[in-house]
């Protein structure tokens, strides 16, 4: 079939990414474009990377079938859970599967929430493994909690929004940008890949609505049982409330915590404002300026 002229198009770029905040719509969106223009999805979700846990992270998989087309997907499913996946993993599968998408000569197409795992693909900068720094940590223990959200939103390195409301995530986040700075060289390492970034965007109290009403369709469709099956398979609760929003309450509610319904609220505000945060990493990559 010969080419469109959207396809020359992004062909030139190499790659398109769609991002957005929860419960906009990315995946059907990316889906129904790969299907136009010949494309492979690459998730860019910190969560939907682990096996067995589908509902709380919005996997979706039937809307990978367009009108009977099978929109091939990568880095979904792709380790256990309870396992501590990290963005230097996800920058090499990234690239592992873009080249793989781009020998097949179709088109890739990066669609997910995770501003930490787009901006190591976006930013053009290598990660590497970075191991605990104790000394830094003893510092680290004695400023306030606002005092670790202003250095991790003035880090140079990808940091996810979760990292503002955990100490335990905020020590590493600004452990990975310490170690960057003794290496600036990393900064330089990889090429910047061109991309045609587009960001869904819904009024606010739409967005507010649309998580409310699909929190609860969840929760109908299993979601609890799904994370009373993932501790019965031996995923430590710990493990599950690092995982943050769903499986963070779930598994609060599960071991009696809370009640189902400081469950529900406590849940639904997370959400909103995670979604808050998501809107502000989403605009600041929509507007930077492409290379």
């Amino acid at each position: 079939m010969p080419k469109t002229n959207i396809q020359f198009i992004i062909m030139e770029n190499k790659l398109i990414t769609i991002l957005g905040t929860t419960a906009t719509g990315k995946t059907n969106l990316a889906a129904n474009l790969a299907a136009i223009i010949g494309g492979e999805i690459i998730s860019a979700d910190s969560r939907q990377v682990y096996k067995g846990m589908d509902i709380g992270t919005g996997k979706d998989i039937s809307e990978f079938n367009i009108n009977g087309i099978e929109i091939p997907y990568h880095l979904i499913d792709i380790v256990e859970p309870g396992y501590e996946y990290n963005v230097y993993e996800y920058q090499n599968d990234f690239f592992e599967a873009y080249k793989k998408i781009i020998k097949n000569e179709n088109l890739a197409i990066l669609a997910g929430g995770t501003g930490m795992y787009i901006e190591s693909v976006l930013k053009g900068y290598r990660m590497a493994k970075v191991n605990t720094n104790e000394a830094l940590r003893l510092r680290l223990k004695k400023k306030t909690d606002e005092e670790l959200r202003k250095m991790v939103i003035n880090s140079r390195t990808p940091h996810n929004s979760s990292d503002l409301n955990d100490r335990e995530r905020a020590y590493r986040a600004i452990e990975i940008d310490e170690y960057y700075k003794l290496h600036p060289e990393l900064l330089q390492d990889v090429p910047q890949l061109k991309s045609i970034n587009f960001g869904i965007k819904y009024e606010r109290q739409a967005i507010r609505n649309r998580i409310t009403e699909r929190l609860d369709q969840r929760i109908q469709e299993g979601m609890v049982e799904e994370v009373e099956g993932l501790i019965k398979a031996g995923v430590g609760p710990e493990k599950l409330k690092f995982y943050g929003l769903e499986y963070k309450f779930i598994t609060q509610y599960i071991l009696g915590e809370i009640e189902h319904h400081q469950m529900f609220s406590g849940l639904n505000t997370a959400i909103h404002q995670f979604a808050k945060r998501q809107e502000t990493i989403c605009q600041h990559i929509c507007s930077r300026p492409r290379p």
